[in-house]
This record gives structure tokens, C-alpha cells and sequence, in this order.
């Protein structure tokens, strides 16, 4: 199995040691619980970004990383079905938090397989830092990564 994150370049030497979800939490952990987010393409990473452009964080300098999982590893999935209706509307943000928290400290697994939000038939793939397990996984170097312009342009009408 394959993982992509984009990140700022400045951020790649760190990328998953989940700080950043630590410090402010994210769609799957509480603030204070540590977890990476990645994607299971490198196309469902690009429109995770992207959702983001109005919140003001920059595309100018990005990289992508690819993670290699192996496929003997237990991996927990979480399938759309399994989650509480409304999981992808902003007030079902609490009971997926709690999800991942859960799943953070119980060391169940170092990898969790989540529902996009944006497209709930692809999956985002949840690393837990501190999970003995991760040291299994292989992280390829950054390389750089561009957003096409036209991702970004209002359409013409």
C-alpha cells in the first residue's frame, strides 16, 4: 500500500511526527493527540490541499512525500457506513475526533484507513507516531510538487 502527504517544504524534515495535529487538532484527532495525515493517491492529497486555499494556507513551495506500507502490516479501516450520519458535515466533526483519539492511544495499529470527506470512496490514510510499527513503513524523499494553476483559476465563462 501506497501513501502520498503534501506538505511546505519547510515542514517536509517533520512531516510525520503529527505536531501540527497535535498543537491544533484535525478532522480525525483532538487537539493534543499526534497524528500524520496522508492519502492513498496523490490525487485525493491534492484536493485535501485544496479545500484548505480559502483558509489562507499557501501552495507556493510544496513537496510531496511518498510512504511505502507493507502489506503484511495491520491496518484498522474504517469504512462510510460505520460512521454516525452527518459524519461529513462540520457538526459531525466531534464524534470523528473521538474516533481517531481513541484509535491514537489505544496503539491498535499504525496505520488508520479513513473516508475522505471529499470523495467518501477513496481513503486517507491516518499514522500514528507513536506506534512501534511505523519504523516498518518506508518514507521516500521529498520531491518537489506544483499545484496545476488551472486548480486554482475561476472558471471562464
Amino acid at each position: 500500500m501506497r501513501a502520498f502527504r503534501l506538505t511546505d517544504q519547510k515542514w517536509a524534515a517533520t512531516a510525520f511526527d503529527g505536531e501540527g495535529a497535535r498543537r491544533f487538532g484535525g478532522r480525525w484527532n483532538h487537539r493534543g493527540s499526534a497524528v500524520a495525515y496522508t492519502s492513498e493517491s496523490l490525487a485525493l492529497a491534492t484536493l485535501e490541499q485544496l479545500v484548505h486555499v480559502s483558509a489562507g494556507i499557501p501552495l507556493a513551495g510544496r513537496v510531496a512525500i511518498r510512504v511505502d506500507i507493507p502489506d503484511d502490516l495491520p491496518v484498522r479501516t474504517i469504512l462510510p457506513d460505520e460512521l454516525p450520519e452527518g459524519w461529513r458535515r462540520v457538526d459531525g466533526l466531534r464524534a470523528l475526533k473521538t474516533l481517531g483519539s481513541e484509535w491514537i492511544l489505544s496503539r491498535e495499529s499504525a496505520v488508520l484507513r479513513v473516508p475522505s470527506v471529499i470523495i467518501p470512496s477513496e481513503f486517507n490514510l491516518l499514522l500514528n507516531p507513536s506506534h512501534p510499527d511505523l519504523a516498518r513503513l518506508t518514507f521516500h524523499l521529498p520531491e518537489p510538487y506544483a499545484f496545476d494553476p488551472r486548480l486554482l483559476s475561476s472558471p471562464s465563462g
